[in-house]
Formats: C-alpha cells, sequence, structure tokens
C-alpha cells in the first residue's frame, strides 16, 4: 500500500489539535449544531450496550445519506433476519431523520471525531462485522483504524463533485491509500467511477445511484389532510430548502405571481427552522407553522419545523428545490419530489448533486431558474398547463426508476462481505 505524506500529516495534526475537541464541541452545542446530552458518543464513550451477534455498521454523513442507509438496513435485514445494524452520523438533523424511521435491531451514534484515540475506542465498544460508507464522507482515522482492525469496508454510492475530483487529482496517493482499505467499492455516476478506477486497481461495482432508489420521505397524511382544507382552492407552491438570501428571491417571484393569481399561496420551508422568524418578518409577518398558525388569509406561509418536507411536497403541485439560487450554494436533493409527484424547479448552482440534477435534466424532469421573473413565470405555467406538468412528472419517474438495480447489486455486495459465520460478541465492551 503506497505511502502517504498527506495522510501522515493528517494523521499528527487530528492528535495534535485533538486537545482543542472539546472547546469546539461545546461551542457547538451552544449554538444547536450538536446535541449536548450526546457529547460523550463524540469521543467514541456510549452508554449503549452492542448486540450480540453480527453487526452491520454504516456511516452517514448527513440527512441524504441517512436515507439511503436506512434503506440498505432494511433490505438487508429483509435477507439476514438475525444481523444487527449500527448506523453513525454526525448532525442533528440525521439523528432526528433516523429517530423517526428507525428499523428493528437498529442503533444510531453520532460519530466520533476523527482521531486516533476517539475512532479506537468507537470500535473497540462495538466491534463491528462490516462496515459501510455511503457516499463520500471519508475521515481517515476512522477508516484506516477499522481496516487495522480487520472491518470489512464498503464504499457505496461514492460522489465525487468536481471540486473533490482536483483535490484527490491532487493527493492521489492518499486517495489510493484510503479507498483501497474498501474490500468493495460502486460510484453514484460515470464521472466518479472514472475518477476511482485511477485510485483503485481493483474491479469497481458498475455505477448507478442509490438515492434514485431510496423510499420517498413520509407523508404524515392527517396533517396534510388538514393543510388541503386550510388551503382550499388557492394555487400553491413551496419554496423547499431555501437558504440565506434565496428569501428575498422567492418572495419577490411570488409578488409577481400574484399579479396573476391574487389568492395564490406560497409555503416556505427553510433549510435550518431557526431562520422561520427572520423570513416571516420578511413576509409581512407571515404565519408559522412553528407556532401552530396555519395558512391563513396572508400570502406567504412559513414552514419552519423539522420532518414534514415529505408532507409539503406531497401537497405542492409545483416546488423549488432550493439551495441552488446563488454561487455559494450546491443544491439538494431532487429525488424527493421526483418520487411525490412534485413539478421541480431548480436553480443554477446544484454541485453536490449535479449527477442527479443532469439526468433529470436530459429526461426534461426539471427546469432550471435564474432569478424572481422566470421563476414565477414557470411556476405560472405548470399552473396553467396541466398537460406539461404531466409530462415533466411522468419524466422525472423515469429517472428515479433507474436506481432498483443498482441497490439490488449493492445489498448484494455487502452480503459477501458478511462472515459466514460470526463468534458470538460480548456484550461486555471495552469502552473506557
Amino acid at each position: 500500500m503506497s505511502f502517504s505524506p498527506v495522510l501522515s500529516f493528517y494523521r499528527a495534526a487530528s492528535s495534535a489539535l485533538g486537545a482543542f475537541a472539546g472547546l469546539y464541541l461545546n461551542d457547538r452545542a451552544k449554538r444547536g449544531k450538536e446535541d449536548a446530552a450526546r457529547l460523550g458518543e463524540r469521543f467514541g464513550r456510549y452508554t449503549q450496550t452492542r448486540p450480540a451477534g453480527t453487526l452491520v455498521w454504516l456511516h452517514a454523513a448527513s440527512v441524504g445519506e441517512s436515507g439511503v442507509a436506512l434503506a440498505l438496513i432494511e433490505a438487508l435485514a429483509a435477507q439476514n433476519a438475525s444481523l444487527s445494524f449500527l448506523i453513525s452520523t454526525g448532525t442533528r438533523t440525521s439523528a432526528e431523520l433516523i429517530a423517526r424511521r428507525m428499523p428493528a435491531r437498529t442503533t444510531h451514534v453520532y460519530v466520533p471525531l476523527d482521531r486516533a484515540d476517539c475512532v479506537r475506542r468507537f470500535l473497540a465498544h462495538w466491534q463491528p462485522d462490516v462496515g459501510v460508507f455511503v457516499e463520500s464522507e471519508l475521515w481517515p482515522n476512522l477508516i484506516l483504524e477499522a481496516e487495522a482492525q480487520g472491518v470489512k469496508l464498503a464504499l457505496v454510492n461514492a460522489r465525487m463533485s468536481p471540486r473533490s475530483l482536483k483535490r484527490w487529482t491532487r493527493w492521489r496517493a492518499a486517495g489510493r491509500r484510503l479507498v483501497g482499505a474498501f474490500s468493495y467499492v460502486s460510484a453514484a455516476d460515470a464521472r466518479t467511477k472514472d475518477a476511482l478506477a485511477e485510485l483503485r486497481p481493483a474491479p469497481l461495482g458498475a455505477p448507478g445511484n442509490l438515492k434514485l432508489a431510496a423510499p420517498a420521505p413520509l407523508v404524515d397524511a392527517a396533517a396534510r389532510a388538514t393543510l388541503t382544507e386550510q388551503i382550499g382552492a388557492r394555487p400553491v407552491w413551496l419554496a423547499a430548502s431555501t437558504h440565506a438570501g434565496e428569501d428575498e428571491i422567492i418572495l419577490a417571484a411570488h409578488n409577481l405571481l400574484r399579479a396573476d393569481f391574487p389568492d395564490a399561496l406560497l409555503i416556505i420551508a427553510p433549510r435550518h427552522p431557526d431562520r422561520g422568524g427572520f423570513i416571516a418578518s420578511l413576509a409581512d409577518e407571515a404565519p408559522m407553522r412553528s407556532t401552530g398558525a396555519g395558512p391563513d388569509s396572508h400570502g406567504v406561509y412559513i414552514a419552519d419545523t423539522m420532518g414534514e418536507l415529505g408532507t409539503l411536497y406531497d401537497l405542492a403541485p409545483v416546488s423549488l428545490v432550493a439551495g441552488s439560487l446563488l454561487p455559494h450554494l450546491k443544491g439538494h436533493n431532487p429525488i424527493e419530489p421526483a418520487k411525490l409527484g412534485s413539478a421541480i424547479l431548480t436553480g443554477p448552482y446544484v454541485e453536490s448533486f449535479q449527477d442527479l440534477f443532469a439526468a433529470m435534466s436530459a429526461a426534461g424532469a426539471t427546469v432550471i431558474v435564474t432569478d424572481a421573473a422566470s421563476i414565477a413565470a414557470h411556476v405560472a405555467e405548470l399552473w396553467r398547463v396541466e398537460s406539461q406538468r404531466a409530462k415533466q412528472l411522468e419524466a422525472a419517474r423515469s429517472v428515479t426508476a433507474q436506481g432498483a438495480d443498482a441497490f439490488e447489486r449493492t445489498v448484494d455486495a455487502v452480503i459477501g462481505l458478511i462472515p459466514s459465520t460470526t463468534p458470538q460478541q460480548s456484550t461486555a465492551n471495552a469502552s473506557a
């Protein structure tokens, strides 16, 4: 295995800077970025007991990857009912998603800091038999220590942005060392597969995006029915996962729409719900869902709650997938509205989901908008011309159907890494 000065420097630096980790995490906890009650998990200290038998560990960075990981857990459990699962994530939003959708025999933990001592405590406590990394969050210490402990590793749905590709090209030895630690590697798209093939001599799994096969977000039927009754016959559209600086553009678009549709309703679901109050002030004190208010006669409704995006996509005939209107943003997952029958608009800045948007754009499943005027024009067209909306929705459905084969191949590959016989693991773990 090739030597990498970059990895050697990283491992030394992560150890040297580890003394400041407590201060860093405490500050994040004060700002709501960490769960203060579970900070010990970030240092590899866990109160949960390791289940006996074979344990499959899946690591997912955030919400989108967590959806894929949960779908894999359900499929793996269906094939082998004796398996137990550990899912590690790094964000509070992903933890909240998993808490709502936790499959049987599954434990959620926060991933440890990528510091050697924290990682070793994590591995000593959980002793996973297989580790599955979803997409592209490759923590060097976590990967190399797991490999050293004999954990069979898989990297699935790997996805590299153009920026990531440049970085791996520059740090080729580090990339070869990390990618070489995995027994199985599959890519979400051909671009990433080609890049990984240069770093890894072993064969790669056929490309295919697992997010295409992920189930649609949950829809709360009761909440949807209530909202439908409150909205009535008003034309409605959704701006989903908005970021600072986008709300003003979206509100300007809605003002243009109301010239022709005076009773139109815009639902804004901010990516970070704590921005709800600020957005309400921009929109002349629009009602906020977090306060228990419903969409009244006001033209704007702020859906500043967690876990309801599926319900809102299912409700809205047209949705702007935000996080895409400004150059510093990188887009959000378009598969969720596609699977729930909401016609998709997006801004041009979608680097994090470039592969998905490219496929959907080629199929005619999305419309790219750049400013308030283009947003208003396309929302109005999709409201007025039902045949156009239906054609766009059918194109989106055809794209999302392509993920099934890749998903099945991935499940088979992970099953193949699981030891046929695993010694009974002790529940008395070395978690000191």
